[in-house]
């Protein structure tokens, strides 16, 4: 499907309030979404309502990742760009990315002391791959367990995978960040916590999750 039109959130546009930089960030990540699109054919995004009150102006997408049967989903994320022409305290720039993935995982991956660790080393080496530089960067990595008991104890064991970051993207030379490469590594990322192989070596995925069926 056509990348979809992320749209700003906050003020009134105009040149004063950095309505021109903003514009262009949007211009790039639509770049970025179509980029992806034509990469992976597994992935679909969507655009979703953004932030209101983080930043003067704010743009969010969602992305699902398809499994091997198209009417099943193995991931889900959202990547939200926040900025603000006077920056904010801790964001070392204007801009500020926040990224949320979560894909279902097999029980004995979720018992690895070591899955969340693994899980955080994706994002920090996505966004090296991808030459996006960054600065702050900070977040959790989750796996949950779910068990049934009682009445429910039949149900299968379900084990899930969940990293929520966030980012502040920078340039080494004047002028704006390119935000290309930190929307590629946030699906990167998202690519390889559902087991997809990743499209250049020296990136080792998860092993497919259960399927889920999307509702």
């Amino acid at each position: 499907m056509p990348a979809q039109t992320v749209r700003p959130a906050g003020p009134a546009v105009n040149a004063e309030t950095g309505a021109d930089a903003f514009s262009q960030a949007l211009a790039d990540l639509q770049d970025a979404i179509a980029a992806q699109q034509a990469a992976r054919s597994e992935l679909t995004f969507e655009s979703e309502p953004a932030p209101r009150r983080l930043a003067p102006f704010a743009t969010a997408v969602a992305a699902t990742v398809a499994g091997s049967d198209e009417d099943t989903e193995i991931g889900s994320g959202r990547f939200v760009l926040l900025f603000d022409p006077a920056g904010q305290e801790g964001w070392d720039g204007r801009y500020r990315v926040i990224g949320y993935v979560r894909t279902a995982l097999e029980p004995e991956m979720a018992a690895d002391p070591l899955i969340n660790a693994v899980g955080w080393s994706w994002l920090t080496e996505a966004l090296d791959d991808r030459g996006a530089s960054y600065l702050n960067v900070s977040g959790t990595v989750t796996t949950e367990v779910t068990q049934g008991f009682g009445g429910k104890q039949d149900e299968p064991t379900c084990t899930e995978f969940e990293l929520r970051a966030s980012w502040s993207p920078t340039s080494e030379a004047a002028g704006e960040p390119d935000l290309s490469g930190h929307l590629a590594a946030w699906c990167d990322v998202l690519c390889a916590a559902a087991g997809l192989p990743p499209l250049a070596p020296g990136v080792a995925p998860l092993r497919p999750p259960r399927r889920r069926r999307r509702p």
